[in-house]
């Protein structure tokens, strides 16, 4: 069996990837599923959708691929991590829409704990006090859904990140699915604590969430179980490898040693630097994760900086103010003007995230002139997410006391030459995209692959890794400083303006 499948389950969409020993796609499958907002501020997806086009994806990935099932070795599956499901075990019916991790509905709960509380939760769980993580979606849930109440009452109810749901469905759902999730996903949770790598009950009893209600706590790289044979792979395959979308990228960039650091360009923008066997506590805006753990190796961890808005920055353009057809629209628009003629576009649509966490921050554009065009809009919008990874890699180098002299990147936006020239000009350093670009869905597979031994290393994957483009910076040191200035001027514009 000469292949490895991955699950990649993320904000905007689901596909199956499957790749050979060297790390080669061999088929592929995507599906977007619908973005769901009852309410400002609320973000919701479908978890019975998610499954369907999660059905649909693996189908169509291994008839690309000319394939069955059976050919793969094991699958790993990776996933948006903070994003919350509910459903009763009894029926595989998923009691409320999931809330998703930009969803900011929980903040007046978080602000109404004591700051004894909020101390507590993030000593022990490294996280900030934020909507972004699933205590607080868990709570909501289980006060302001009856169906969640009643099925939590009788019993039947289950609460999980997107894996936990995927991972359960595929090994049989009603039929004794198995409830389980890797350290990744379980220390977004605001439940789990870093040393122990379990359930916390001092956290459980903040956010009134019982511990049958939550999956068992796995490593990233073991053998969860194997997919029903009647299921969408038609075989009974080891899922052996779960990780949250943003660590996965960190193993697909072969980011295995200290010191090491990836961002990844998605809906959001994701920045983790590998310390070691470490808990790193932040003092600039960052929190501490879990970067991975391999079967019985001690755990890995990580600083990381999150930025809620990127990708769907420009989806606001095509989607909400419809001045591009396609996101690959924007390079073009944006390469018709040689600068932003002072526009600045700080998209706080749900707050800002690392390293201000201020949930009443909103969008804002600023810098306006009659002279601006739409051409010079999309060029600031680009900017906005060169300058909120400068914000995040700032704080990462101060926490760490370690310079930057490159960066590796990888997702969709990593296409946008112009953009990731532009990254390079507002850090003033060198950034590097590797060969295979969607390093999220390769890093779920590394984990699947090896667990059962189809690859027998993290030498050997390191030995895969291959540059397919650098770019090196052309600013000078007082143009950066004088953008950069002007983008903290926006950013003070933004705050304080939600109640």
């Amino acid at each position: 069996m000469a292949f490895v499948g991955s699950l990649d389950q993320g904000t905007s969409s689901t596909r199956f990837m499957i790749f050979d020993h060297s790390g080669k796609v061999v088929g592929q499958h995507q599906l977007e599923h619908r973005q769901i907002m009852p309410e400002a501020g609320w973000v919701e997806h479908d978890a019975a959708e998610i499954w369907d086009k999660t059905q649909e994806v693996i189908s169509g990935a291994l008839k690309q691929a000319n394939i069955l099932g059976s050919d793969l070795s094991a699958i790993g599956i990776t996933n948006q991590r903070e994003t919350t499901v509910a459903w009763d075990v009894t029926t595989g019916v998923p009691l409320h829409n999931a809330i998703v991790w930009q969803d900011t509905r929980t903040a007046e709960f978080l602000d109404s704990l004591s700051a004894a509380k909020k101390a507590e939760i993030t000593a022990k769980s490294g996280l900030p006090i934020a909507p972004y993580f699933s205590g607080s979606k868990m709570h909501w849930l289980a006060n302001n859904s009856p169906a969640v109440t009643s099925a939590i009452a009788a019993g039947n109810a289950r609460f999980g990140t997107i894996d936990s749901w995927l991972l359960w469905n595929l090994t049989g759902g009603v039929q004794g699915g198995i409830f389980a999730t890797d350290v990744t996903n379980a220390s977004r949770t605001l439940l789990m604590n870093l040393e122990t790598l379990d359930w916390d009950s001092g956290l459980q009893e903040i956010f009134g969430i019982a511990r049958n209600l939550l999956p068992e706590i796995k490593s990233s790289s073991e053998i969860y179980g194997l997919t029903n044979p009647h299921g969408p792979l038609g075989a009974a395959v080891p899922i052996a490898g779960i990780l949250g979308d943003q660590q996965a990228a960190m193993v697909g960039q072969v980011c295995f040693d200290r010191g090491e650091s990836k961002t990844t360009y998605g809906t959001g923008n994701f920045a983790l630097l590998n310390t070691g066997t470490e808990i790193v506590r932040s003092q600039n805006g960052l929190l501490t994760t879990v970067c991975y753990k391999f079967g019985d190796q001690p755990a890995r961890y990580a600083l990381e900086g999150s930025v809620a808005v990127t990708g769907s920055a420009i989806q606001w353009l095509r989607d909400q103010l419809g001045i591009i057809t396609h996101a690959a629209d924007t390079e073009i628009l944006a390469s018709a003007v040689t600068d932003t003629a002072g526009v600045y576009f700080v998209p706080a649509f749900s707050g800002l995230f690392a390293p201000y966490w201020r949930s009443d921050a909103r969008g804002v554009i600023v810098g306006l002139t009659r002279a601006a065009t739409k051409a010079h809009l999309a060029r600031a919008a680009l900017e906005a997410i060169c300058y909120q990874t400068r914000d995040v890699m700032d704080a990462m180098v101060a926490d760490s006391g370690v310079p930057m002299s490159e960066m590796r990147v990888d997702g969709g936006i990593t296409a946008n030459s112009l953009c990731m020239q532009m990254q390079a000009d507002i850090m003033g350093i060198e950034i590097t995209r590797p060969l295979i670009t969607e390093t999220t869905a390769l890093g779920a597979a590394y984990a699947a692959g090896l667990a059962v031994g189809f690859w027998s290393s993290t030498d050997e994957l390191k030995k895969l890794w291959q540059q397919s483009r650098r770019w090196q910076p052309t600013s000078t040191e007082s143009s950066r400083a004088l953008g950069y200035a002007g983008w903290k001027k926006a950013i003070e514009r933004t705050l304080n303006w939600a109640q």
